[in-house]
């Protein structure tokens, strides 16, 4: 079985327990994670332990708070209570080189899902997305990858321009890959609102799968990073941050049997 699961975010109890009850076993089962597995919660040591035990039997991709992690690893940003022991761990550089390989989305042509973080960006057919996602996970991975995060994260770039510099497009589909939610009708990103798309005062912000220039793609696209919107389930989006880290759910659902397991955070 294939089963997609929300952001975790060092909430490993609940990991377990909502593992134990779809009777996961890692010899025979994928687990699709779509990012922020730390932060904030108790744990997050023990998750990336975990994962890392079991990195075969997981498709992961990046999230936010997993880049901030490396960037307080660098030194870039401060550290808080909850990734320090991941960070004084005697496993850090381990741990840290692993993140660093994984990638911004992955893809199952078979499945029919492509998994990223925060979306796709309404501006990204899925050749697009794929070669961004390579040329992130290349300069995440690669030597000089410190230099590049402190680019990265000097600023977000809310509009993607085509042959524009290259700094400027990485930076924004970085952005887009792991903290987009909202964005105007022309497909510019704004990482101000981050409420309920239920709740929106404001008629010009459309949801990022709502945009209505957003290219068509042929898969249907699992995310997380929105626990103010939480699970929903169309044709062409599966969205699974469901606010365990905030005392809510914990959720995965079954990729091939459309169905959906949560246990109460």
């Amino acid at each position: 079985m294939n089963w997609a699961i929300g952001d975790i975010q060092g909430c490993f109890d609940n990991f377990q327990a909502l593992l134990k009850k779809i009777e996961f076993d890692p010899k025979k089962d994928k687990l699709w994670l779509v990012g922020d597995l730390v932060n904030r919660g108790p744990k997050s040591l023990e998750v990336l332990e975990y994962l890392y035990e079991i990195k075969e039997s997981c498709k992961i991709v990046l999230g936010n708070h997993d880049i901030s992690l490396i960037a307080a690893y660098y030194g870039l940003k401060k550290a808080n209570p909850t990734i320090l022991p991941i960070l004084e761990s005697k496993n850090a550089k381990k741990l840290i080189d692993w993140l660093r390989g994984l990638p911004f989305m992955h893809l199952d042509y078979k499945l029919g899902y492509v998994m990223a973080h925060a979306g796709i960006a309404p501006q990204f057919d899925i050749g697009m997305a794929i070669y961004y996602n390579n040329l992130l996970q290349k300069e995440l991975s690669g030597p000089n990858a410190k230099e590049w995060l402190k680019k990265m994260l000097k600023k977000q770039t809310t509009k993607f321009h085509p042959n524009s510099d290259i700094i400027e497009e990485e930076r924004y589909a970085l952005s887009s890959f792991i903290a987009m939610r909202f964005c105007y009708a022309d497909g510019t990103l704004d990482f101000k609102q981050k409420g309920s798309p239920f709740k929106l005062k404001n008629k010009e912000l459309y949801p990022w799968f709502d945009c209505p220039h957003r290219k068509k793609l042929d898969l249907k696209v699992v995310f997380g990073h929105w626990s103010t919107l939480g699970f929903l389930n169309r044709e062409d989006i599966l969205a699974l941050d469901t606010g365990c880290v905030w005392g809510k759910e914990l959720s995965a659902f079954d990729l091939e049997n459309n169905k959906l397991v949560q246990i109460s955070c």
